[in-house]
């Protein structure tokens, strides 16, 4: 959930005593529902002390731990978590994708938690003008040199270029416009709610740091 995967497409199963591997003495799965039905996400067994007394057998070396505390010698049991990166990955992109109406107009999104967004920040010039791409590119320099991954785009209308980074799933899009040559401050627009709020020139970095 901390990848801003849906808490209610998510639930646990248990495994039931035919479902069980041999060497497991309790097993979870935690399931997502998918397009195509609830399936498994993430395997959590208990697999007792099968694994180290196998070794153990095997090696002919003992893998016994000592409790300080009582001095008494036990081969530990294993708990394993069993979850890939892109299978996670996966379900963040079925999670994160919708389409839906604003204003009249269809528009895709790729709602993705900002830490997995490929693209932190997308830097538009509004005009090809005015000394605004040259703001814009050394704003969008100033967030890669900082380890924030950044987008400049200056190519057709604004509108198209939000809808171009809304498929993409990134979080935010900072617009340099005539208003940034009066005062220094530029826009920046929120790729889930729509919001737009202005934002010092110079506090753009820390503000998309702050909340990444």
């Amino acid at each position: 959930m901390s990848l801003g995967i849906q808490k209610d497409k998510l639930r646990f199963h248990e495994h039931g005593p035919d479902e069980l591997a041999h060497y497991a003495k309790r097993a979870f799965d935690i399931e997502y529902e998918y397009p195509f039905g609830w399936k498994e996400f993430e395997g959590i067994h208990n697999r007792t002390d099968f694994d180290l007394s196998r070794h153990q057998e095997y090696s002919g070396k003992r893998l016994e731990y000592i409790d300080p505390g009582t001095n008494k010698r036990f081969v530990p049991y294993v708990v394993e978590t069993a979850v890939g990166v892109d299978r996670t990955m996966l379900v963040a992109l079925i999670d994160g994708y919708r389409e839906e109406s604003v204003e009249g107009e269809e528009r895709v999104v790729l709602g993705l938690d900002p830490k997995l967004a490929p693209i932190k920040v997308a830097v538009f010039p509004l005009v090809k003008k005015d000394g605004l791409p040259e703001r814009a590119a050394n704003l969008h320099a100033a967030l890669k040199k900082n380890s924030v991954p950044s987008f400049y785009d200056a190519a057709g209308s604004i509108g198209r270029r939000y809808r171009r980074q809304d498929e993409a799933g990134t979080p935010w899009c900072v617009t340099v416009d005539g208003q940034t040559a009066e005062d220094g401050s530029v826009t920046i627009r929120d790729r889930d709610n729509l919001e737009q709020v202005r934002v010092d020139e110079g506090r753009a970095l820390d503000w998309v740091r702050e909340r990444l």
